[in-house]
Parts: structure tokens; C-alpha cells; sequence
């Protein structure tokens, strides 16, 4: 067991948490969901598309373990119609409820909803729609993380250092306005405080621990219900 599922199990123990513990991963078709699964919690996990097919069609569920389970959700961004279906599956997802065996009060399905953003995109707005419409809609901002992945491609791939798989100081600083700004956007729009966005590249396997840490600090302390 790595040091992060040892923690992770750990922690969700301490705190009497529902086991498994069930994540909702979301983001746009491309982001990277699966990739970062991967990183994550280790090579094969979720399968990883290559081309223009999204790999995603609909809800994929992983047991990462006998505590943790991550729901991977098909990407949005495919066309106005597949949006509005998978806004629907999404909603029902985040607000699906359960009960524990034997037991009769009711919990949330999804712990956490962890929401991937595109660093190479300028257009964030379908993301924003779904963040405003939806996922905070249906679950408290303390269980959200956003996270921006493909920081390598922030700035074009301007100033990422191939060598060292990672990125300039001039490509830092932008990564961290971008994490500021996104987080400003955010509060203005829903008038909710996300905590501050972790940037990472799942392909370069850049601050995954960052990410990791983040997961961990946002733990719920509490069972959902």
C-alpha cells in the first residue's frame, strides 16, 4: 500500500467515514480524468484514450480498494444535446442517497466530487456552467476540489522545461494567478469558496503529490447526508 492509500485509509477510519469512500471525477471530454486516476493510484487503473474518441461514455466506476471508489464520469463538451444528458447524469449522481446495511438513515452516495480543468484552455466557461448549475448544486463546497491539470500546456508549452518536467518561474507565476483567478471566478459567481486550485500534469506526473495532498486535506470530516 503507497503512503497516500495508507493515509487516505487512515483518516477515513478515524473519522468513521462510510467505507467505501466514493469519489465523482468530472471534467470536460480531453482533460484527463483518466490519466490522473492513474497517476494517482497507479498505472492501470482506468483506461487511457489516446484519440479523438473520447475513452468515457458513460459513468465508469474503479475500486481503487476495499475504502476507496472512484466514479469517472464520460467528459462533457461533446455537443449541446450529450451536455444536457450528462448534466442530468451528474445531478442524479451527486444526489443519489443510500443506506448502510441494517441501518435506516440515508447518506450521501458521493463523498467528494473532484472537478479537472483544462490549463490549456482559455475557455473555461462550459466548466464554470456545470460548477454553477450542478455539482454545486447538489454537494457542499468543502467536498468540491478543483484541480487544473495540463499546466505544462498553460502557456502554449512556453517556458515548461522538458528536461526537468516542470515548469519556468515565468510559467509559475501565470499556474498561479490561474489558480487565484479561478477560485476569484468561482466565489463571484456562486458566492461559494473553494479552496485554492492545485495545478499539476498528469502526463509529466508534475506535483501529483500537491494533488494528493490536497485530497487529503479535503477529506470530509463527517458522513454526508
Amino acid at each position: 500500500m503507497s503512503e497516500f492509500s495508507s493515509r487516505f485509509f487512515d483518516i477515513a477510519r478515524m473519522r468513521n467515514l462510510l467505507i467505501p469512500l466514493d469519489l465523482a471525477l468530472v471534467g470536460a471530454t480531453g482533460v484527463g480524468k483518466s490519466t490522473t486516476i492513474n497517476c494517482l493510484f497507479g498505472s492501470g487503473v482506468a483506461a487511457v484514450g489516446d484519440g479523438v474518441e473520447p475513452e468515457t461514455k458513460i459513468i465508469s466506476s474503479y475500486n481503487v480498494s476495499e475504502y476507496f471508489r472512484i466514479h469517472d464520469t464520460a467528459g462533457f463538451g461533446d455537443g449541446i444535446n450529450e451536455d444536457k444528458i450528462y448534466s442530468k447524469d451528474l445531478s442524479f449522481l451527486l444526489s443519489k442517497k443510500v443506506k448502510t446495511k441494517g441501518g435506516e438513515d440515508l447518506f450521501g452516495f458521493i463523498d467528494i466530487a473532484l472537478v479537472i480543468l483544462d490549463g490549456g484552455s482559455r475557455d473555461l466557461g462550459t466548466t464554470f456552467k456545470l460548477l454553477d448549475n450542478v455539482v454545486l448544486h447538489c454537494i457542499e463546497p468543502e467536498r468540491v476540489i478543483v484541480a487544473i491539470n495540463q499546466a505544462d500546456q498553460a502557456m502554449k508549452g512556453r517556458y515548461w522545461n522538458y528536461a526537468q518536467h516542470k515548469p519556468e518561474p515565468e510559467l509559475l507565476s501565470f499556474l498561479e494567478e490561474k489558480s487565484s483567478s479561478i477560485q476569484r471566478r468561482i466565489n463571484e459567481s456562486t458566492g461559494l469558496t473553494i479552496e485554492l486550485p492545485t495545478f499539476y500534469s498528469a502526463y509529466h506526473k508534475y506535483n501529483i503529490s500537491s494533488l494528493q495532498e490536497q485530497i487529503l486535506c479535503q477529506l470530509p470530516h463527517t458522513r454526508r447526508f
